[in-house]
C-alpha cells in the first residue's frame, strides 16, 4: 500500500513540474498562469496525501521522525512558494517558503535537506529584494551562504537534489551530478547576493560576488553565453571607475571570447528568416553593440585617467610628470604580472588562452606617451564601427549620438598627447565633423537635451581650437590676413553653439531664466564666461568693431558677477572663473576709455 502511494505521489510529482516548466511556455496571453495553476492543484494533492498520514492515527513525534516524509513535505511547500511566486501573489509565496524554511530547520545540515534549505532561502532572498526589503534579503542569502559553507567544511557528501525525493532508488542521480545541481544552488546564492550588495551601495562586495558568480558558472559550464558576456562587460565597467584596468580589461576579454560560443546569425537574407528568428538576429547584434561600447569606454577611461597623471596646471603635459610616470610603468609591469596569478581568472584550459589573446591587443596600464595613446585609441575606435554597425541614427538617435561622442571624447584624449599643435587642430576637426554631422539631423523640439549637450561640446571644440591657433599665431613674427580670419572664424563659430545652448534655456517669450536649474548653471555661467573671453581674443583693425567686441565681452564676465552675487551657490560652482570674470569688468572698461579717447582724436 505505502509503495503505491509512493508510486502516485511521484508521478503527480512529475506532472506537476512538468505543467509548471514546460507547458507553461505555452500558455496563451489570455490565460498566462494557466500551467501554473494547474501545477498548483497537483500540489495541492500531494500535500494533502502527505497529511493524511496523522490522520490515520500516527503521532506527531512518530511523523517529525519519518525524514522521508518530512523531506518530502519540505519539497511541496518549496514548490508551492515558487508557484505562488511566479504568479505574483508574494504573501502565500512567502508563507510556503517559510514553512519549507521552518519544516528543515533542525535538519538543514543533512545531506537530504542542505539544498532544499538553501533553495528556499535564496527565493525569500529573491522575493524580499522584489519588494525592495534589501536588508531582509540580505539575512537570508547570507543564511544561505553560510549554510553552503558549513556543510562544505563538516559533511561534505554530495546531497540531495530538490526533485530527488520524488524519485525511486534507481532514477535518482550519480554523486557527481548532485554535486554539480548543489553548485549551481550556491552559486546562484552569491549571484543574488551580488545584486542586493549592489543596491546596498556595497560596491566592492557586490563585484567581488559577481565577479565569483560568473567564474563559478564558466567553472561548472552552467551559463547562458550571452547573459554571461553582458554580465563580465558590465562588471568590467565597475573596475574601470576604480582604476583596475587588468581587470577591467580580463572581464571584456572573456566577454568577447564567451559571446562568441553563440552561434551565429542565419545564412538565410533577412526576408527569408521568420519573425523569431530576426529578433534573434537583431538581439544577438544589439547585444554585441552593447560589449563594444564597454570596450569602448574602457579604451576612453584609460586615456583620460592617463591624461590626469600627467597634465600640469593648465591642463598641459606635464614633461617631468611624464618621465616620472614612465619609470613607474616599467617597474609596476613585472610586479602587476606576477600579482595576476594571485586574481580570480577566468574559464578553463579551453578558454583562458583565447581570453589572453584578446587581452594582448590592448594594454591596461597608462599610455605615456603619443605612441602608446594611439594604440589605445584605435582599439576604442574599432569598437566605435562595431558598435554603430547596431546603433544607427535611424533606429537608435540617443545610443548612437552617445557613441558618437564617444568617439569624440577619444580623440580630444589622444589630442592631449599629441606634441604638434596643427595635428591637434585636425583631431578636433574631426571631432567638429562628426559633432555636427549629428546634430544637424536633430530635432530639438524632441531632442532638446541632446541637443544642448551637442550645442555645448561643438562649442568647446570650436573653443579648444581657437585656444591653439592663437598659440600658433603667437610664435609668428607677423600675422598674415589668412590666420586673422581663421582664429576670427573659430571665435565667432565658438560663440555661435554657446548662444545655440543659451538660447536653449529661455522660455516661451524668449527670456532668460531668472535662476538656473542645477543641472545646467555651470554650463550655462561657462558659455558665457567664454562668450566674454572669446570677444576680446577676436582681431580687428577697425577701432569700433573692437569697441563693440569688448563691450560684449564686459557684458558677458558682468553677467556671471551678477548672477553668482544674487545666487551664492553659483558663486561655488565658479570659483575658477569668478575672479577672472571680477578682474575684467573693471580692467577692460578702461581699456575701452583709451579707445574711445582715440576714435574721438582720429575724427
Amino acid at each position: 500500500m505505502a509503495q503505491a502511494v509512493g508510486r502516485e505521489l511521484e508521478l503527480k510529482y512529475s506532472r506537476a513540474l512538468n505543467l509548471s516548466e514546460v507547458e507553461s511556455k505555452q500558455d496563451p496571453e489570455s490565460e498566462p498562469y494557466r500551467s501554473k495553476y494547474a501545477a498548483r492543484e497537483l500540489l495541492k494533492e500531494l500535500k494533502a496525501v502527505l497529511g493524511q498520514r496523522a490522520q490515520a492515527g500516527e503521532s506527531e513525534d512518530e511523523r517529525a521522525q519519518d525524514g522521508e516524509w518530512l523531506q518530502k513535505a519540505a519539497v511541496l511547500e518549496l514548490q508551492l512558494g515558487l508557484n505562488h511566486t511566479e504568479t505574483e501573489e508574494l504573501s502565500a509565496g512567502e508563507e510556503h517558503l517559510a514553512k519549507c524554511v521552518q519544516i528543515l530547520e533542525t535538519c538543514k545540515l543533512s545531506p537530504e535537506a542542505v539544498s532544499v534549505f538553501m533553495q528556499a532561502e535564496n527565493q525569500l532572498g529573491i522575493l524580499w529584494a522584489g519588494l525592495e526589503e534589501m536588508e531582509k534579503a540580505q539575512t537570508y542569502l547570507e543564511d544561505a551562504e553560510s549554510l553552503y559553507n558549513q556543510y562544505t567544511k563538516e559533511i561534505g557528501t554530495p546531497p540531495f537534489d530538490t526533485h530527488e525525493h520524488f524519485l525511486t532508488e534507481e532514477e535518482r542521480l550519480t554523486e557527481q551530478e548532485r554535486q554539480k545541481r548543489f553548485e549551481k544552488v550556491y552559486t546562484h546564492t552569491l549571484y543574488y547576493l551580488a545584486q542586493v550588495y549592489k543596491h546596498l551601495d556595497m560596491n566592492e562586495k557586490a563585484a567581488w560576488y559577481c565577479h565569483t558568480t560568473l567564474q563559478r558558472q564558466l567553472q561548472f559550464t552552467n551559463y547562458n553565453p550571452v547573459e554571461w558576456a553582458i554580465n563580465a562587460a558590465t562588471l568590467s565597467q565597475y573596475y574601470i571607475t576604480k582604476q583596475s584596468y587588468m581587470e577591467g580589461r580580463l572581464c571584456l576579454a572573456a566577454s568577447s571570447v564567451i559571446f562568441n560560443q553563440v552561434g551565429g546569425p542565419s545564412s538565410e537574407s533577412p526576408t527569408e528568416q521568420s519573425e523569431e528568428e530576426r529578433d534573434r538576429r537583431d538581439q544577438l547584434q544589439q547585444k554585441k553593440a552593447e560589449i563594444a561600447r564597454c570596450w569602448i569606454k574602457y579604451c576612453l577611461n584609460l586615456l583620460q585617467d592617463s591624461r590626469k597623471l600627467l597634465e600640469d596646471d593648465v591642463g598641459e603635459l606635464d614633461w617631468d610628470r611624464q618621465e616620472e610616470l614612465k619609470i613607474q610603468l616599467r617597474k609596476e609591469e613585472e610586479e602587476k604580472e606576477q600579482g595576476r596569478k594571485s586574481a580570480v581568472l577566468f574559464g578553463s584550459s579551453e578558454t583562458f588562452d583565447l581570453i589572453q589573446s584578446v587581452e594582448e591587443k590592448v594594454s591596461c596600464t597608462y599610455p605615456a606617451d603619443f605612441t602608446k595613446a594611439r594604440e589605445v585609441f584605435l582599439v576604442g575606435q574599432n569598437y566605435v564601427q562595431e558598435a554603430k554597425e547596431f546603433f544607427q541614427l535611424d533606429d537608435h538617435v540617443t545610443d548612437h549620438i552617445e557613441v558618437v561622442q564617444d568617439h569624440s571624447a577619444l580623440f580630444k584624449a589622444l589630442a592631449f598627447f599629441e606634441e604638434d599643435q596643427e595635428r591637434r587642430c585636425k583631431m578636433h576637426k574631426r571631432r567638429i565633423d562628426m559633432l555636427e554631422t549629428v546634430y544637424k539631423e536633430l530635432n530639438p523640439q524632441y531632442y532638446l537635451l541632446v541637443c544642448r549637450q551637442l550645442q555645448f561640446e561643438i562649442g568647446d571644440t570650436y573653443y579648444e581650437m581657437m585656444e591653439l591657433k592663437v598659440s600658433i599665431a603667437n610664435r609668428l613674427d607677423e600675422l598674415d590676413s589668412h590666420n586673422i580670419k581663421k582664429i576670427n572664424h573659430l571665435a565667432q563659430s565658438a560663440i555661435t553653439y554657446y548662444n545655440l545652448f543659451l538660447d536653449s534655456l529661455k522660455n516661451s517669450e524668449k527670456k532668460f531664466p531668472e535662476m538656473l536649474e542645477a543641472d545646467v548653471l555651470r554650463p550655462a555661467l561657462v558659455c558665457k564666461f567664454r562668450i566674454g573671453w572669446l570677444y576680446g581674443k577676436m582681431i580687428t583693425s577697425d577701432p569700433k568693431i573692437q569697441l563693440g567686441n569688448l563691450q560684449q565681452s564686459v557684458d558677458c564676465y558682468r553677467f556671471v558677477v551678477d548672477y553668482c552675487e544674487r545666487q551664492p551657490q553659483a558663486a561655488r560652482v565658479m570659483e575658477p572663473e569668478l575672479e577672472l570674470c571680477a578682474e575684467m569688468t573693471t580692467l577692460l572698461p578702461a581699456r575701452m576709455e583709451k579707445l574711445r579717447a582715440k576714435l574721438v582724436a582720429f575724427s
